[in-house]
Protein backbone atom coordinates (compact mmCIF):
# COMPACT_ATOMS: atom_id res chain seq x y z
CA UNK A 1 0.00 0.00 0.00
CA UNK A 2 1.64 3.26 -1.11
CA UNK A 3 1.95 6.42 0.95
CA UNK A 4 -0.84 8.27 -0.86
CA UNK A 5 -3.29 5.46 -0.09
CA UNK A 6 -2.20 5.31 3.54
CA UNK A 7 -2.58 9.08 3.84
CA UNK A 8 -6.07 8.99 2.31
CA UNK A 9 -7.22 6.24 4.66
CA UNK A 10 -5.85 8.04 7.69
CA UNK A 11 -7.61 11.27 6.74
CA UNK A 12 -10.92 9.54 6.07
CA UNK A 13 -10.74 7.77 9.44
CA UNK A 14 -9.75 11.03 11.14
CA UNK A 15 -13.05 12.57 10.07
CA UNK A 16 -15.25 9.93 11.72
CA UNK A 17 -14.04 9.51 15.33
CA UNK A 18 -16.51 7.66 17.55
CA UNK A 19 -16.55 6.89 21.26
CA UNK A 20 -16.12 3.46 22.80
CA UNK A 21 -18.57 0.81 21.55
CA UNK A 22 -20.14 3.43 19.28
CA UNK A 23 -17.68 2.87 16.40
CA UNK A 24 -20.41 2.01 13.90
CA UNK A 25 -19.17 4.16 11.01
CA UNK A 26 -15.59 3.18 11.76
CA UNK A 27 -16.42 -0.53 11.71
CA UNK A 28 -18.37 -0.13 8.47
CA UNK A 29 -15.47 1.76 6.87
CA UNK A 30 -12.93 -0.87 7.92
CA UNK A 31 -15.12 -3.78 6.82
CA UNK A 32 -15.54 -2.23 3.37
CA UNK A 33 -11.75 -1.94 3.01
CA UNK A 34 -11.15 -5.45 4.37
CA UNK A 35 -13.74 -7.11 2.12
CA UNK A 36 -12.16 -5.38 -0.88
CA UNK A 37 -8.86 -7.12 0.00
CA UNK A 38 -10.37 -10.50 0.94
CA UNK A 39 -9.21 -13.61 -0.89
CA UNK A 40 -9.20 -17.32 -0.17
CA UNK A 41 -7.52 -18.00 3.14
CA UNK A 42 -8.84 -14.79 4.73
CA UNK A 43 -11.58 -15.03 7.36
CA UNK A 44 -13.48 -12.22 9.06
CA UNK A 45 -15.36 -12.11 12.37
CA UNK A 46 -17.24 -9.22 13.95
CA UNK A 47 -17.41 -8.67 17.71
CA UNK A 48 -19.65 -5.82 18.83
CA UNK A 49 -18.10 -2.83 17.02
CA UNK A 50 -14.75 -4.60 16.62
CA UNK A 51 -13.34 -6.85 13.91
CA UNK A 52 -11.00 -9.84 13.77
CA UNK A 53 -9.34 -10.88 10.51
CA UNK A 54 -7.32 -14.08 10.14
CA UNK A 55 -4.93 -14.81 7.30
CA UNK A 56 -4.15 -18.51 7.12
CA UNK A 57 -0.46 -19.41 7.22
CA UNK A 58 1.21 -21.53 4.53
CA UNK A 59 2.40 -24.14 7.07
CA UNK A 60 1.26 -22.87 10.49
CA UNK A 61 2.55 -23.89 13.88
CA UNK A 62 1.23 -20.83 15.77
CA UNK A 63 -0.89 -17.69 15.47
CA UNK A 64 0.58 -14.18 15.50
CA UNK A 65 -1.68 -11.31 16.59
CA UNK A 66 -1.50 -7.60 15.86
CA UNK A 67 -3.93 -5.36 17.72
CA UNK A 68 -5.02 -1.83 16.89
CA UNK A 69 -7.58 0.33 18.69
CA UNK A 70 -10.48 2.08 16.97
CA UNK A 71 -12.16 4.69 19.18
CA UNK A 72 -11.82 8.44 19.47
CA UNK A 73 -12.07 10.82 22.41
CA UNK A 74 -14.73 13.31 23.61
CA UNK A 75 -12.53 16.25 22.59
CA UNK A 76 -13.40 19.17 20.31
CA UNK A 77 -10.73 19.34 17.62
CA UNK A 78 -8.63 22.51 17.37
CA UNK A 79 -6.44 21.80 14.34
CA UNK A 80 -6.32 23.57 10.98
CA UNK A 81 -6.80 20.31 9.10
CA UNK A 82 -8.92 20.42 5.94
CA UNK A 83 -10.05 16.93 7.07
CA UNK A 84 -11.12 17.83 10.61
CA UNK A 85 -13.51 15.66 12.57
CA UNK A 86 -17.04 15.71 11.16
CA UNK A 87 -18.37 14.59 14.55
CA UNK A 88 -18.82 17.57 16.85
CA UNK A 89 -17.07 17.12 20.18
CA UNK A 90 -15.21 13.98 19.13
CA UNK A 91 -11.65 13.62 17.83
CA UNK A 92 -8.94 11.09 17.10
CA UNK A 93 -6.66 12.81 19.59
CA UNK A 94 -4.71 9.68 20.54
CA UNK A 95 -3.63 8.44 17.13
CA UNK A 96 -6.06 5.57 16.70
CA UNK A 97 -6.64 6.74 13.12
CA UNK A 98 -2.91 6.11 12.57
CA UNK A 99 -3.10 2.71 14.26
CA UNK A 100 -6.00 1.54 12.10
CA UNK A 101 -4.39 2.82 8.91
CA UNK A 102 -1.17 0.94 9.63
CA UNK A 103 -3.19 -2.19 10.45
CA UNK A 104 -5.04 -2.00 7.12
CA UNK A 105 -1.80 -1.51 5.21
CA UNK A 106 -0.15 -4.43 7.02
CA UNK A 107 -3.22 -6.59 6.48
CA UNK A 108 -3.13 -5.97 2.73
CA UNK A 109 0.56 -6.86 2.59
CA UNK A 110 0.07 -10.06 4.57
CA UNK A 111 -2.82 -11.14 2.34
CA UNK A 112 -0.59 -10.67 -0.69
CA UNK A 113 2.50 -12.18 1.01
CA UNK A 114 1.28 -14.76 3.56
CA UNK A 115 3.82 -16.04 6.07
CA UNK A 116 4.20 -19.53 7.49
CA UNK A 117 1.97 -18.92 10.52
CA UNK A 118 -1.58 -17.70 10.90
CA UNK A 119 -1.85 -13.93 11.42
CA UNK A 120 -4.81 -12.35 13.21
CA UNK A 121 -5.47 -8.61 12.99
CA UNK A 122 -7.50 -7.44 15.98
CA UNK A 123 -9.41 -4.18 15.52
CA UNK A 124 -10.41 -3.45 19.11
CA UNK A 125 -13.07 -0.91 20.13
CA UNK A 126 -13.35 1.15 23.31
CA UNK A 127 -9.70 1.43 24.35
CA UNK A 128 -10.26 4.94 25.73
CA UNK A 129 -13.23 3.70 27.71
CA UNK A 130 -15.04 1.83 29.04
CA UNK A 131 -12.40 -0.70 27.97
CA UNK A 132 -12.73 -3.12 25.09
CA UNK A 133 -9.74 -5.43 25.53
CA UNK A 134 -10.93 -7.37 28.57
CA UNK A 135 -14.38 -8.32 27.25
CA UNK A 136 -12.96 -8.93 23.78
CA UNK A 137 -10.39 -11.50 24.91
CA UNK A 138 -13.13 -13.30 26.84
CA UNK A 139 -15.32 -13.51 23.73
CA UNK A 140 -15.88 -16.70 21.74
CA UNK A 141 -14.74 -14.93 18.58
CA UNK A 142 -11.36 -14.05 20.06
CA UNK A 143 -10.87 -17.41 21.79
CA UNK A 144 -11.38 -19.30 18.52
CA UNK A 145 -8.45 -17.43 16.96
CA UNK A 146 -6.50 -16.69 20.13
CA UNK A 147 -2.93 -15.69 19.21
CA UNK A 148 0.12 -17.38 20.69
CA UNK A 149 1.97 -14.05 20.58
CA UNK A 150 0.55 -10.55 20.17
CA UNK A 151 1.93 -7.04 19.69
CA UNK A 152 0.66 -3.50 19.19
CA UNK A 153 1.92 0.03 18.63
CA UNK A 154 1.08 3.49 19.90
CA UNK A 155 2.07 6.81 18.41
CA UNK A 156 4.57 8.92 20.38
CA UNK A 157 4.38 12.67 19.63
CA UNK A 158 7.69 13.35 21.37
CA UNK A 159 9.72 10.94 19.19
CA UNK A 160 10.98 11.77 15.68
CA UNK A 161 9.61 10.11 12.57
CA UNK A 162 11.65 7.03 11.69
CA UNK A 163 12.07 6.03 15.33
CA UNK A 164 10.39 3.29 17.37
CA UNK A 165 10.84 2.64 21.07
CA UNK A 166 10.10 -0.14 23.54
CA UNK A 167 11.52 -1.89 26.56
CA UNK A 168 11.43 -5.19 28.40
CA UNK A 169 9.08 -5.25 31.39
CA UNK A 170 6.80 -2.43 32.41
CA UNK A 171 6.00 0.05 29.63
CA UNK A 172 2.63 1.51 30.74
CA UNK A 173 1.19 1.84 34.23
CA UNK A 174 -1.77 0.31 36.01
CA UNK A 175 -4.57 2.88 35.84
CA UNK A 176 -8.00 3.53 37.25
CA UNK A 177 -10.52 6.27 36.67
CA UNK A 178 -11.77 8.05 39.79
CA UNK A 179 -15.15 9.71 40.33
CA UNK A 180 -16.26 11.18 43.68
CA UNK A 181 -19.74 12.62 44.28
CA UNK A 182 -20.31 14.75 47.39
CA UNK A 183 -23.79 15.49 48.77
CA UNK A 184 -24.48 17.89 51.63
CA UNK A 185 -27.05 20.64 52.15
CA UNK A 186 -27.30 23.77 50.04
CA UNK A 187 -28.59 27.17 51.04
CA UNK A 188 -28.19 30.92 50.86
CA UNK A 189 -24.63 32.29 51.01
CA UNK A 190 -25.69 34.61 53.86
CA UNK A 191 -26.54 31.64 56.14
CA UNK A 192 -23.60 29.23 55.91
CA UNK A 193 -24.34 27.81 59.37
CA UNK A 194 -27.56 26.27 58.03
CA UNK A 195 -25.79 24.43 55.22
CA UNK A 196 -23.20 21.74 54.57
CA UNK A 197 -20.95 23.24 51.91
CA UNK A 198 -19.75 20.68 49.35
CA UNK A 199 -17.44 23.14 47.59
CA UNK A 200 -15.45 23.39 50.80
CA UNK A 201 -15.64 19.63 51.42
CA UNK A 202 -14.46 18.73 47.92
CA UNK A 203 -11.71 21.36 47.96
CA UNK A 204 -10.43 20.10 51.28
CA UNK A 205 -10.56 16.55 50.01
CA UNK A 206 -8.34 17.41 47.03
CA UNK A 207 -5.73 18.91 49.34
CA UNK A 208 -5.85 16.05 51.83
CA UNK A 209 -5.65 13.29 49.23
CA UNK A 210 -2.24 14.57 48.09
CA UNK A 211 -0.81 12.95 51.21
CA UNK A 212 -1.87 9.48 50.07
CA UNK A 213 1.14 9.31 47.77
CA UNK A 214 3.54 11.56 49.67
CA UNK A 215 2.92 10.04 53.11
CA UNK A 216 0.94 6.85 52.58
CA UNK A 217 3.14 4.91 50.15
CA UNK A 218 6.69 3.62 50.08
CA UNK A 219 8.65 6.27 48.12
CA UNK A 220 9.92 3.48 45.85
CA UNK A 221 6.35 2.57 44.87
CA UNK A 222 5.59 5.15 42.19
CA UNK A 223 2.00 6.40 42.04
CA UNK A 224 -0.02 9.36 40.81
CA UNK A 225 -3.43 10.49 42.08
CA UNK A 226 -4.75 13.40 40.06
CA UNK A 227 -8.05 15.29 40.07
CA UNK A 228 -8.48 16.80 36.63
CA UNK A 229 -12.03 18.11 36.91
CA UNK A 230 -14.14 19.63 39.70
CA UNK A 231 -17.78 20.76 39.57
CA UNK A 232 -19.86 22.37 42.31
CA UNK A 233 -22.59 24.95 42.71
CA UNK A 234 -24.76 26.87 40.27
CA UNK A 235 -24.73 30.55 41.26
CA UNK A 236 -22.36 32.87 43.09
CA UNK A 237 -24.60 33.54 46.10
CA UNK A 238 -25.70 30.00 46.96
CA UNK A 239 -23.77 27.37 48.88
CA UNK A 240 -23.29 24.19 46.88
CA UNK A 241 -25.27 21.14 47.94
CA UNK A 242 -23.30 18.81 45.67
CA UNK A 243 -19.83 18.56 44.18
CA UNK A 244 -18.14 16.13 41.81
CA UNK A 245 -14.46 15.31 41.42
CA UNK A 246 -13.11 13.41 38.43
CA UNK A 247 -9.57 12.10 38.26
CA UNK A 248 -7.21 9.20 37.77
CA UNK A 249 -4.99 6.82 39.74
CA UNK A 250 -1.80 5.46 38.17
CA UNK A 251 0.77 3.09 39.64
CA UNK A 252 3.74 1.07 38.45
CA UNK A 253 2.79 -2.00 40.53
CA UNK A 254 -0.62 -3.76 40.40
CA UNK A 255 -0.76 -4.12 44.20
CA UNK A 256 -0.09 -0.40 44.77
CA UNK A 257 -3.32 0.65 43.07
CA UNK A 258 -5.27 -1.42 45.62
CA UNK A 259 -3.43 0.31 48.47
CA UNK A 260 -4.26 3.73 47.01
CA UNK A 261 -7.93 2.80 46.72
CA UNK A 262 -8.03 1.55 50.33
CA UNK A 263 -6.57 4.83 51.56
CA UNK A 264 -8.99 6.86 49.43
CA UNK A 265 -11.91 4.96 50.91
CA UNK A 266 -10.70 5.59 54.47
CA UNK A 267 -10.37 9.28 53.62
CA UNK A 268 -13.90 9.27 52.24
CA UNK A 269 -15.29 7.78 55.45
CA UNK A 270 -13.48 10.40 57.52
CA UNK A 271 -14.75 13.27 55.38
CA UNK A 272 -18.32 12.02 55.60
CA UNK A 273 -18.08 12.41 59.38
CA UNK A 274 -16.10 15.64 59.51
CA UNK A 275 -18.18 17.43 56.84
CA UNK A 276 -21.52 15.79 57.72
CA UNK A 277 -22.11 14.66 54.14
CA UNK A 278 -22.31 11.55 51.99
CA UNK A 279 -19.67 10.70 49.40
CA UNK A 280 -19.88 8.00 46.73
CA UNK A 281 -16.79 6.70 44.98
CA UNK A 282 -16.62 5.06 41.54
CA UNK A 283 -13.44 3.74 39.92
CA UNK A 284 -14.83 3.62 36.37
CA UNK A 285 -12.52 1.86 33.92
CA UNK A 286 -9.45 0.07 35.28
CA UNK A 287 -6.53 -0.92 33.05
CA UNK A 288 -3.83 -3.46 33.77
CA UNK A 289 -0.18 -2.62 33.20
CA UNK A 290 1.46 -3.12 29.80
CA UNK A 291 4.26 -5.55 30.58
CA UNK A 292 6.48 -6.52 27.64
CA UNK A 293 7.98 -9.97 27.19
CA UNK A 294 11.79 -9.94 27.15
CA UNK A 295 12.26 -12.43 24.32
CA UNK A 296 9.92 -10.65 21.95
CA UNK A 297 11.28 -7.15 22.69
CA UNK A 298 14.77 -8.45 21.92
CA UNK A 299 13.53 -9.90 18.63
CA UNK A 300 11.75 -6.63 17.81
CA UNK A 301 14.85 -4.55 18.54
CA UNK A 302 16.99 -6.79 16.32
CA UNK A 303 14.39 -6.70 13.55
CA UNK A 304 14.22 -2.91 13.62
CA UNK A 305 18.01 -2.68 13.36
CA UNK A 306 17.97 -5.02 10.35
CA UNK A 307 15.15 -2.93 8.81
CA UNK A 308 17.07 0.35 9.21
CA UNK A 309 14.48 1.71 11.64
CA UNK A 310 15.93 3.59 14.60
CA UNK A 311 15.22 1.78 17.88
CA UNK A 312 15.40 3.54 21.25
CA UNK A 313 15.12 2.02 24.71
CA UNK A 314 11.94 3.40 26.28
CA UNK A 315 11.34 4.55 29.83
CA UNK A 316 8.30 3.34 31.81
CA UNK A 317 5.38 5.75 31.51
CA UNK A 318 2.37 6.52 33.69
CA UNK A 319 0.12 6.34 30.64
CA UNK A 320 -2.52 3.62 30.58
CA UNK A 321 -3.52 1.15 27.86
CA UNK A 322 -5.99 -1.71 28.02
CA UNK A 323 -3.74 -3.75 25.73
CA UNK A 324 -2.22 -4.72 29.08
CA UNK A 325 -5.07 -7.19 29.55
CA UNK A 326 -4.07 -8.96 26.34
CA UNK A 327 -0.42 -9.12 27.41
CA UNK A 328 -1.51 -10.52 30.76
CA UNK A 329 -2.91 -13.54 28.89
CA UNK A 330 -0.62 -13.72 25.83
CA UNK A 331 3.14 -13.08 25.55
CA UNK A 332 4.09 -10.11 23.43
CA UNK A 333 4.84 -6.41 23.58
CA UNK A 334 3.83 -2.88 22.65
CA UNK A 335 6.05 -0.25 21.05
CA UNK A 336 6.02 3.50 20.55
CA UNK A 337 6.02 4.94 17.01
CA UNK A 338 7.55 8.41 16.64
CA UNK A 339 5.25 10.94 14.94
CA UNK A 340 7.03 14.21 15.81
CA UNK A 341 4.15 16.42 16.96
CA UNK A 342 4.56 19.51 19.17
CA UNK A 343 1.23 18.62 20.78
CA UNK A 344 0.86 15.59 23.01
CA UNK A 345 -1.59 12.72 23.26
CA UNK A 346 -5.18 13.75 24.03
CA UNK A 347 -4.44 17.31 22.88
CA UNK A 348 -7.13 18.99 20.78
CA UNK A 349 -4.27 20.17 18.56
CA UNK A 350 -2.51 16.82 18.05
CA UNK A 351 -1.11 16.68 14.51
CA UNK A 352 1.08 13.59 13.94
CA UNK A 353 3.47 13.65 10.98
CA UNK A 354 1.93 11.39 8.32
CA UNK A 355 5.38 10.32 7.14
CA UNK A 356 5.36 8.05 10.20
CA UNK A 357 2.70 5.88 8.54
CA UNK A 358 5.32 4.27 6.30
CA UNK A 359 7.65 3.65 9.26
CA UNK A 360 4.80 2.06 11.22
CA UNK A 361 3.76 -0.09 8.28
CA UNK A 362 7.30 -1.33 7.72
CA UNK A 363 7.81 -2.00 11.43
CA UNK A 364 4.64 -4.10 11.70
CA UNK A 365 5.28 -6.09 8.51
CA UNK A 366 8.89 -6.87 9.40
CA UNK A 367 7.90 -7.84 12.95
CA UNK A 368 5.25 -10.28 11.73
CA UNK A 369 7.80 -11.85 9.39
CA UNK A 370 10.35 -12.12 12.20
CA UNK A 371 7.82 -13.65 14.61
CA UNK A 372 6.77 -16.20 11.99
CA UNK A 373 10.32 -17.32 11.31
CA UNK A 374 11.27 -17.29 15.01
Amino acid sequence: MNFTTLQTIRRELHQIPELGFQEVKTQSYLLKKIHAMKTDGVEIKEWRTGILVRIKGTNPTKTIGFRCDMDGLPITEQTNYSFKSAHVGQMHACGHDFHMTIALGSLKYMIEHPVTDHVVFVFQPAEEGPGGALPMIDSQEFMEWKPDVIFALHIAPELPVGTVSSRTGLLFANTSELFLDFEGKGGHAAYPHLTRDMTVAASSFIVEMQQIVSRGLDPLESAVVTIGKMESGFVQNAIAETARLEGTIRTLQPATIDVVKQKLERLVRGFEISHDCSISIDYGSNYYQVYNDQEHVALFSKTMEESNINFLEANPAMTGEDFGYMLKEIPGFMFWLGVDSPFGLHSAQLQPDEDALETGLNAVIQTIKALSSH
